[in-house]
Order: C-alpha cells, then structure tokens, then sequence
C-alpha cells in the first residue's frame, strides 16, 4: 500500500497524537487504515512522538503519556528531533546578533545549535543558564588559544542553580544572578507555544527562571521549530506579547503563519527555510529565509 502523500508527516503525527489522546491508546493496524499509510510509516511516526515525549510506546501500537504536560525530555532525546529545522533557525537568529551586545541565551537544543552559529561574532556578552551553550564557547575559546588566540571571542556569564534533564540551571540562584543583569537581546528556547498558553515548560523552576530572563531583555527572540507550536506545558512563563519576534521554519504550517500573523500583528514573524535570512519588511510581517 503506498502512503497518502496529501498528509505532511507533521499532519499525520497531529492525528495520530489525537486519537492516541482521545481514545486512550491506538493499535498500529488502526492507524494504517485510517490514514491509509505503511505500517512502517506509522511506526517510524510513533517513534518521532515517542522521543518527543507526548506518548509511550507499546506492543503493537501506543498509549497517552501519563502527565504528559510534565514531562521533559533530556537533551541528548530532544537533540535528535528536528535537526536541520534547529540549524536553519540558527542561523536566521545569528543574524540578529550584534557585534559588543549583551545576548542572553536560554537553555535548549536550539539555542546551543544557535550558539555554535555566534562563535565568530566578535566581543560578545553572552549570559546564559545552559551548560551546553556556555561549553559551547568554552570549547571554541580553547582551541583557539592553542592556535594564540581569537581576537574578539565572546565573554561568556554562566549562572548558577539546579541542573534541569536538558542541562539548564534553574532555582533562585539562577534567579537572583539573572535579576541583576539587563541583556539586549534574549535568545529563548521554548517547550511549547500556544495562541492560548503562550510560552510553557514542564519544570516549574524553569517556568521562573525564563520569566527573569524575559524582564531582563529589551528584545526577546523565541526561537522554536514548528512542532513546538500546539505543545503546552505545566507552567506558562509569557504570553506571547511579550515576544518581539519568533523565528520558527518552513515546516510551519501556512494557516498558523496566517493565525499568528492575525492573532499578534506586532509580533516580527521570521521562517527559517535553509539559507540566511532576508532582510524583509519590517515589524509585524513575515520575513522568510532563502536558499543559496
């Protein structure tokens, strides 16, 4: 049986994740049928929401994840997801970064791919609460120095706290350090993002410690692949006017381009689609990326 080609793969795992949801669990035979694909499609579709966390797995088919809304994956799970997706809203958002700003990056997948695509902006402050972005630096600022050093490489401000499964530092310390700094622009991961929720996360100390970080900035930049947007987490920490501008991709489907683009005219709408990002129209239009 060939798969239904009208069903874009992100499509199919929103019905799947459906009826998963409101039937209580879905065998993989049932589902073939009902979006007439290939077993082997479906599993391989069960597998993706199943490293994302918002089901489990089971002999011949898949259940609801208890708590789902609770639920965060570790970093080495959630860095497999979306990859190309991550590295083209990287290196749309670099391009906002400005030569002797103060940045803060939040923790996440996305932003330590985004970090990666800042090693060689010159005289950076870069504040951040992950461990994987400020290693990321550190890392770049070391070999460098074997080779006498990188004119210009970034001065990077980690805080202190409690370390989250995606590698974050959460917690009052974490809390206080970022309270006391003011930031240009704020680089923030989400776990979900919703018209409704807003921004969410399933750690309710990294609820508090990303709302510090947004009253510390001028300028928040949300950066989230398309799958984020419908996830909701346990604790809203903004509502999306709180967001200057979000960088997603082109797996972002045209209709909820068109809901945001409604729903929030202020906010600066960049699509991410492999290739550096045009300067566009100004506030409150889509800006697009291109291809080489």
């Amino acid at each position: 049986m060939g798969d239904n080609q009208n069903l874009l793969a992100e499509q199919r795992r929103a019905l799947i994740l459906e009826e998963v949801r409101r039937r209580g669990g879905a065998r993989v035979n049932e589902l073939t049928r009902r979006l007439n694909v290939s077993d082997m499609t479906v599993r391989r579709d069960l597998d993706a929401l199943a490293r994302q966390g918002v089901l489990e797995k089971v002999h011949g088919g898949a259940v609801p994840v208890s708590g789902a809304s609770t639920h965060e994956p570790g970093f080495e799970a959630k860095s497999s997801l979306e990859q190309d997706a991550k590295e083209d809203i990287a290196r749309a958002a670099a391009a906002m970064a400005v030569p002797g700003g103060a940045i803060a990056l939040s923790g996440g997948t996305t932003t330590y791919a985004l970090a990666r695509c800042l090693l060689d902006v010159p005289d950076l402050t870069v504040v951040t609460n992950s461990l994987r972005v400020a290693d990321a630096f550190h890392t770049a600022q070391r070999a460098d120095a074997s080779r006498s050093g990188r004119p210009g490489a970034a001065t990077v401000v980690l805080t202190g706290g409690v370390r989250t499964p995606s590698d974050s530092l959460v917690g009052p310390v974490a809390d206080a350090a970022i309270g006391s700094l003011h930031f240009d622009v704020l680089f923030l991961g989400v776990h979900g993002i919703s018209a409704e929720a807003g921004l969410s996360t399933p750690n309710l100390a990294e609820a508090e410690t990303n709302r510090r970080l947004v009253r510390s900035a001028r300028r928040v930049v949300v950066v989230a692949d398309h799958t984020k947007w419908g996830t909701v987490g346990l604790s809203s920490f903004a509502s999306l006017a709180e967001v200057d501008t979000l960088v997603t991709d082109g797996g972002m489907p045209e209709r909820t381009r068109a809901e945001i683009r409604e729903a929030l005219p202020e906010l600066d709408l960049v699509v991410a689609e492999g290739g550096p990002v045009e300067q566009g129209p100004g506030l409150g239009e889509e800006r697009q990326g291109t291809g080489p």
